[in-house]
């Protein structure tokens, strides 16, 4: 057999293996991304004259998306502002957090990582609800805020934007740690510490060094962040009113309780575009070429 024959026999298997490698995940993104993705733009152009009792039949209805549009855009803007505002005091949040583990902890550090990890040892649901009784009327929160006159003896926390943008802070915060401090713990020590050498103030270093080669991080966090927070229901149905519903809510309502399955699906649509074309833009503006 000539050497030709048995290196291009080597590079045919080769070739073969990372097919069978990727085989796994390309079957479970065609079962559980794909075929669902496909499912709800088919409902999305279902005729909107239809009905759970008598039955949907695809019309391709595009009307379906202005439609809902015009009809929700009030609770789809709120859920984008939320998510926005959430995500920015993450982001502040969470750098501080996320510096002092990296270059601060010392011995400490791996028992803070296990702290900010620790919420997600019990349920969304229930770390939503342990806010719901913090920001309680007669708890202790809003009482010592009324004490010192920062709230008015008929004011409140809770049903307001603050509780919804509050809870989806603390329950998506850790989305942001960790990818910070995965980037923070990569930069070299020694360029800090040039900077200061080069006579440059901490915040002047900060600025300069730490925050651009931590923005692969600062992107991903974001990103984790502002996606799931933007689509999120549960923080506004408990912590929220009527008045703070989300685009989340809508979906959930339309689908579960009204049975118009075309204007749900038109909304998911509509927010899965916006979030997409957000993200794409976000990715090509931010500065970092490890995310493009």
């Amino acid at each position: 057999m000539a050497l030709d024959d048995v290196v291009t026999g080597d590079a045919s298997k080769r070739k073969l293996t990372g097919y069978w490698l990727i085989a796994p995940g390309a079957i479970w993104l065609a079962l559980f991304f794909l075929i669902p993705f496909y499912s709800l733009v088919s409902t999305s152009l279902y005729d909107p004259d239809g009905s759970v009792l008598t039955g949907y039949s695809m019309s391709w209805h595009f009307g379906n998306f202005v439609d809902a549009f015009d009809q929700y855009k009030g609770q789809l803007w709120r859920s984008l502002w939320y998510a926005g505002v959430a995500t920015l005091l993450c982001l502040a949040i969470g750098y501080v957090l996320a510096y002092a583990i990296a270059f601060k902890a010392g011995r400490w550090k791996n028992l803070m990582l296990v702290l900010v990890i620790a919420p997600f040892f019990t349920s969304f649901l229930l770390r939503t609800l342990s806010w719901k009784l913090i920001l309680a009327d007669d708890g202790f929160v809003v009482n010592s805020l009324q004490a010192v006159h920062l709230l008015g003896a008929n004011d409140r926390l809770l049903a307001t934007p603050f509780a919804v943008i509050a809870g989806l802070t603390y329950n998506f915060l850790p989305f942001m740690v960790l990818p910070l401090y995965a980037s923070l713990e990569k930069i070299d020590i020694r360029l800090i510490e040039a900077s200061s050498d080069l006579y440059a103030s901490p915040i002047r270093g900060f600025f300069k060094v730490t925050f651009p080669l931590s923005m692969p991080g600062v992107v991903a966090g974001t990103l984790l962040t502002f996606i799931p927070a933007a689509g999120d229901y549960i923080n506004a149905q408990l912590l929220g009113s009527p008045n703070t519903r989300m685009v989340g809510n809508v979906i959930q309502s339309l689908f579960t309780t009204q049975g118009d399955y075309a204007a749900a699906g038109a909304m998911s649509v509509t927010l899965m575009v916006i979030i997409v074309a957000a993200v794409l833009v976000y990715v090509r503006t931010s500065g970092t070429e490890d995310l493009v």
